[in-house]
């Protein structure tokens, strides 16, 4: 499953290349991965469970 998210520099909902599941410094999980046009580093806050 191809992971979305928001490309601030492409102002578009876009997939997600290389991405893997990080922890914030607040405790909350995220995806963090590159935008598969542009390649500006893309975050997705996923949530709580």
């Amino acid at each position: 499953m191809a992971d979305i998210g928001y490309c601030v520099k492409c102002k578009e909902k876009r997939e997600m290349k290389d991405s893997k599941q990080v922890t914030m410094k607040n405790g909350r999980k995220a995806l963090q991965g590159k935008c598969s046009v542009c390649g500006t580093g893309m975050y997705k806050i996923l949530p709580k469970s």
